[in-house]
């Protein structure tokens, strides 16, 4: 891994810290970074919609998460924990985002790009689940907050304890 400095381990925390603040006060749950989530989300529908409607359904939460996890492995692969840590903590919050958007699909209240079909309504309907979008949303909430604060912790002990090759 390359090494990573003091200073930018600071500024990451804080903030990392400022923008939980921002999420748990937030009372609308569309948070700052979901401004660059939302045209990944709505590509993902085209993009996949090109395989049929029903993945077309899936393909803006796929998307959502796929762009995160795809820089993340580049990053991984160029041994760059400051990128790391940023694409996990950006994967886990987009969990929180897709967690509000879970929980909307029995009310239907947010509102949709465009009007179109509310994807997690169709999604679990589909499954027949709809009656466990509260749990559903909560469990993926839950997942999307330890990602982050993994992402914190791993980047604080690589910046602390893990030296760089070159050394």
């Amino acid at each position: 891994m390359k090494p990573v400095s003091r200073i930018s381990l600071v500024i990451f925390i804080i903030v990392a810290i400022l923008f939980w603040i921002h999420a748990i006060v937030s009372e609308n749950g569309f948070l700052l970074l979901d401004h660059i989530n939302l045209p990944f989300h709505e590509f993902g529908h085209i993009f996949f919609g090109i395989l049929g409607e029903r993945i077309a359904i899936w393909g803006g939460t796929i998307s959502q998460l796929a762009i995160p996890f795809m820089l993340l492995v580049s990053f991984w692969i160029k041994k760059e924990p400051l990128g790391i840590a940023f694409c996990a903590f950006w994967f886990g919050e987009n969990l929180l985002n897709i967690s509000a958007y879970i929980a909307d699909a029995q009310i239907m209240a947010l509102p949709l790009v465009g009007g179109g079909e509310h994807d997690w309504n169709t999604i679990l309907s589909g499954f027949n689940m709809l009656q466990y979008t509260t749990t559903i949303a909560k469990t993926v909430k839950i997942f999307g907050w330890l990602i982050m604060i993994a992402a914190v912790l791993w980047l604080t002990f690589v910046a602390l304890f893990v030296q760089s090759e070159e050394e």
